[in-house]
């Protein structure tokens, strides 16, 4: 919500002083302020939600290996049982359900988590049986969410981030967010800069300017923190927008069109569980009777090069090969997989993560990174300082809006864009087309921003005929 006052010392409402280039970008600053302006008003509440959520889910590995450390840490033993012996432990202690995958422990002092299908549960939530992998002992049960193995309190923080545990609705107030983050943070980047580069003073973009009073004090710390934060607000606005709802859908349909979907198995899959914003249906098992059992596969799979953690998904079908996939998303991402034939245990199927397309690794490391998880503890930080800067921005934007406001009225006022109401109108045709054009294309692979920008826009014009204001407000002369 960047607004625009004179680079020398003013009073906070004074007017910026005129733009002395082209008459066409005078015209489109304008257009962007005011575009800047309603965005940052109507739609700051609901990154700031977006934010706020997502700090806390930045942090939810680390509380749930906290909550649950009884169930996920054990003591080291001499040696382990065999892993088909923990894994039947677990399902004779839940015949209600049908086995679907088992991750084994890594660390010496990690427990083993066997993964059920289970009648009740919500879409992508798994039942998850820990065993003591040296005294075969259970640990406990609990839900287990998507393929990252969220457990319950990781699972309500990712869908609190998502859509605020109100369904699919809520997940308009994300997508919403996603939509126009983007938007907000490189439309004010363009007026920051095009303002600051006329004292041809780095320092005065990059950094506050400490002299400044008043609004133009609180403008000065908006500017400079959106120049450091934009990197990071381009990131979580893309990332965010591949989960989202509408938008999600057409992003799928680029990244086939163009090849840049994550290759997969041609063995078929044995489940499909969401990450942090996936939720394909996961299938039961079927009776299959595999003739191998569960530690000839894990050596197969260790032999092969799969090393990381694993979830070893068992055959839904008779004939069907096990599946694994390695779960580490930390740097450097292992994400190999492969396929394990259910009669002589030999892998006859491998995926390398090496083997991606760029486009789908960077699409893995955007996950990664937008989950805190890309570099443990940095990761988090970076995340963190991110978020802030979202709510500081946010607060010195309203803070603006604040100062800007009518000091004379004694009736409750608020400030009003600097940018008079029918700016377009100093565009040229061409000019005109080519902004309309863009937004109509933006609107249409963004939906929920095209249907904001298009209420935006019935707001802006309704407010006008409730004024009176039958002929536009002058455009400032450049």
């Amino acid at each position: 919500m960047t607004s625009h006052a004179p680079d020398r010392l003013g009073s906070p409402g004074s007017p910026p002083p005129p733009d002395r280039r082209s008459p066409v970008w005078a015209a489109l600053r304008q257009l962007l302020l005011r575009l800047h302006f309603y965005a940052g008003i109507l739609v700051a509440p609901f990154i700031a939600v977006a934010a706020l959520s997502g700090l806390l889910y930045a942090y939810a590995p680390d509380l749930e290996q906290a909550l649950y450390s009884d169930q996920l840490r054990v003591a080291p033993g001499d040696s382990a049982l065999p892993l088909q012996e923990q894994v039947d432990t677990a399902v004779a202690a839940h015949p209600e359900a049908t086995l679907n995958a088992v991750r084994p422990g890594t660390a010496p002092d990690e427990s083993t988590r066997v993964l059920l299908d289970a009648e009740g549960l919500p879409e992508s939530y798994r039942l998850a049986v820990f065993v003591d992998p040296y005294t075969g002992e259970l640990l406990g049960d609990t839900t287990s969410y998507g393929s990252s193995g969220a457990l319950p309190v990781r699972s309500w923080l990712s869908e609190f981030h998502r859509h605020l545990h109100l369904g699919d609705i809520g997940r308009l107030y994300s997508e919403l967010a996603a939509s126009w983050l983007w938007v907000v943070g490189l439309g004010g980047i363009v007026l920051w800069t095009a303002r600051r580069r006329r004292t041809r003073r780095l320092r005065r973009t990059l950094l506050p300017e400490p002299s400044a009073t008043g609004r133009n004090r609180t403008m000065s710390w908006h500017g400079s923190l959106g120049i450091w934060a934009l990197v990071g607000l381009l990131v979580l606005s893309a990332t965010g927008l591949t989960w989202s709802r509408f938008a999600g859908a057409n992003v799928t349909e680029v990244r086939n069109a163009l090849g840049w979907t994550t290759p997969a198995l041609s063995a078929p899959a044995a489940s499909g569980h969401g990450d942090h914003g996936g939720h394909d249906e996961h299938g039961g098992r079927g009776a299959a009777g595999p003739e191998v059992d569960l530690d000839a596969v894990l050596e197969s799979l260790r032999a092969a090069g799969l090393d990381g953690p694993l979830e070893i998904s068992v055959p839904a079908e008779e004939g069907a090969p096990f599946t694994a996939q390695e779960t580490s998303r930390a740097w450097p991402v292992q994400q190999d997989s492969a396929a394990v034939d259910a009669t002589s245990g030999e892998v006859v199927e491998q995926l390398r993560f090496d083997d991606y397309p760029l486009m789908a690794k960077m699409s893995s490391w955007g996950i990664a990174f937008h989950m805190g998880l890309l570099f443990g503890l940095p990761n988090q930080l970076l995340l963190t300082a991110v978020g802030l800067s979202v709510l500081l921005l946010v607060f010195w934007g309203y803070r603006m809006w604040w100062l800007r406001r009518p000091t004379r009225d004694t009736a409750f006022s608020v400030g009003r864009p600097l940018a008079p109401r029918g700016t377009w109108r100093g565009l040229p045709w061409w000019c005109l087309a080519l902004v309309a054009a863009a937004a109509v294309g933006v609107g249409l692979f963004l939906p929920v921003f095209g249907v904001s920008l298009l209420a935006f826009l019935v707001v802006d014009a309704a407010l006008g005929l409730r004024r009176g204001r039958t002929r536009p407000e002058a455009v400032p002369r450049p």
